[in-house]
């Protein structure tokens, strides 16, 4: 048997990483003040949330939530409320833990955010704003400091540990 044919098989049998499914798991969108808003003079103010939940469903698959929030004010009164939960199974096999958390905190929402940011967008418009499209999010840095700050937590626990004998 010649060594392309091992390597082959050996690559075979690495990490894999497959998106199963992509959906909305659960959409809303509020206009609480219109049809007035529309008259309101202001530079509209927005605050957008993220957040995410990973479950998981069997020995490879995942289902990730990627949840956008996006509130927009004018003069102290909500113009729109639109939130997206954007939801993907993926299945990841061969993943040391380490990776598999780095994969599921930034590859599995670099997938379904444009689906997010796209529905937001959607809702938006048939709401009657003008068109809004959310700006890229590096889910790489959003991660890393995640870890940062449960590293900062963890060495605070061990402290107070310490502190506490």
């Amino acid at each position: 048997m010649s060594d392309d044919t091992l390597n082959g098989a050996e690559q075979a049998a690495g990490p894999a990483f497959t998106v199963e499914k992509v959906y909305i798991k659960d959409v809303s969108f509020e206009a609480p003040g219109t049809p007035q808003v529309f008259n309101e003079a202001g530079q509209p103010q927005l605050q957008m949330n993220l957040n995410q939940r990973v479950q998981r469903l069997n020995e490879t698959a995942f289902e990730v939530v990627l949840g956008v929030t996006l509130t927009c004010t004018v003069a102290d009164k909500t113009a729109y409320l639109a939130e997206v939960q954007q939801a993907g199974v993926f299945g990841l096999t061969g993943f040391d833990d380490q990776t598999l958390d780095a994969m599921l905190g930034t590859h599995c929402p670099n997938v379904l955010y444009p689906y997010a940011r796209q529905a937001v967008s959607d809702l938006i418009s048939a709401g009657g704003f003008p068109p809004f499209l959310l700006q890229p999010i590096n889910f790489d840095a959003l991660y890393a400091e995640g870890l940062r700050q449960r590293a900062q937590q963890g060495g605070l626990a061990d402290t107070e540990a310490v502190g506490n004998a």
